[in-house]
């Protein structure tokens, strides 16, 4: 069996609908190519014509090697922060560091929409690990992904802003995504947020995916070969967004809306779209659901080796 990287392709393509900026009564998703990351020119808006390019495995590949280190002690993080910010101004973004208590720092970057009316979208998933992880799934997965978004889009003109945020020990208690909303919940151009953690890991086996104890709807399978996304009821644009999604040969997308911090969330709060959340701010997690499919979750043995890679990426399957 060959395992797919199941987040990436998926993710992006999401995304291009969220920044385009689309009335969710109104759009239809732009429909996919036969090839990863290739959308075919279409017209979203009545006289819009919309490309957009192909993703590169080989980069994707590229920043998961490069990344796939155990990120935690302040050198590591570093290092990291380093690397981001070399390949986002390679990929012509200005980045900004955003430091925060005893030696965090999340690091920021945006892309002008052209309708200041259609408000700003943020992507974002953490950089670090816990101790002893290399983290590969956990979360160079997300980083990568983060990257290849801002290559991909950087040149696009789509009405909304894209903020890209690669937030700092998250692993330590949620507190780079805590710092940044206390410091930007006011802005009142902002329209949500995606943050991404852990899209790399995928499992075909029977019985090989589980589930919260408490969960308010029904295990809809015991495989692990679909996307997690998982949004607060009271903003569900940005969820449905991804529900939205679902194509015939693209990964399943199991969407869940809870109430903001409810009696189902203590699973469902251990990353950093719970700071948002709390502020009252919409948030959706994207996730291959961790711990509940990764054995390697926050274990030693989190390589690259252990992400579910398809180096051909000809087609968007599992199983």
């Amino acid at each position: 069996m060959r395992r797919r990287w199941i987040g990436i392709t998926l993710f992006l393509v999401t995304i291009a609908a969220i920044v385009l900026g689309w009335q969710l009564h109104q759009r239809r998703l732009i429909p996919f190519a036969s090839e990863v990351g290739y959308l075919q020119p279409q017209r979203v808006f009545s006289d819009v014509p919309i490309v957009f390019p192909k993703s590169n495995p080989d980069r994707l590949i590229a920043d998961l090697d490069a990344l796939s280190y155990v990120r935690h002690e302040v050198d590591d993080r570093a290092r990291a922060r380093s690397y981001i910010m070399q390949e986002l101004q390679a990929a012509g973004w200005q980045v900004q560091e955003q430091p925060f208590g005893e030696g965090g720092i999340n690091l920021y970057a945006e892309r002008l929409g052209t309708d200041p009316s259609a408000g700003v979208i943020l992507l974002g998933g953490h950089y670090d690990t816990v101790e002893e992880s290399p983290g590969a799934d956990d979360n160079a997965t997300a980083v990568a992904t983060l990257l290849e978004a801002a290559r991909l889009f950087q040149k696009e003109q789509t009405p909304r802003t894209l903020r890209l945020v690669f937030f700092d020990l998250e692993e330590a208690g949620l507190l780079g995504s805590e710092y940044y909303v206390q410091h930007h919940q006011s802005d009142t151009d902002f329209h949500g947020a995606v943050i991404l953690d852990m899209l790399g890991y995928s499992c075909n086996t029977p019985g090989c995916q589980t589930y919260p104890s408490v969960l308010p709807i029904a295990p809809p399978t015991d495989r692990g070969t679909f996307l997690g996304v998982i949004g607060n009821q009271g903003h569900p644009s940005l969820t449905e967004s991804f529900t939205d999604a679902n194509q015939p040969d693209l990964p399943q997308v199991i969407t869940l809306s809870v109430p903001t911090m409810g009696r189902f969330t203590p699973d469902l709060v251990r990353s950093d779209h719970a700071p948002f959340w709390r502020s009252g701010l919409g948030a959706v997690l994207v996730t291959d659901t961790a711990n509940f499919r990764n054995p390697h979750y926050h274990q030693p043995t989190d390589t690259l080796e252990e992400v579910s890679i398809d180096r051909n990426f000809s087609r968007v399957s599992v199983g």
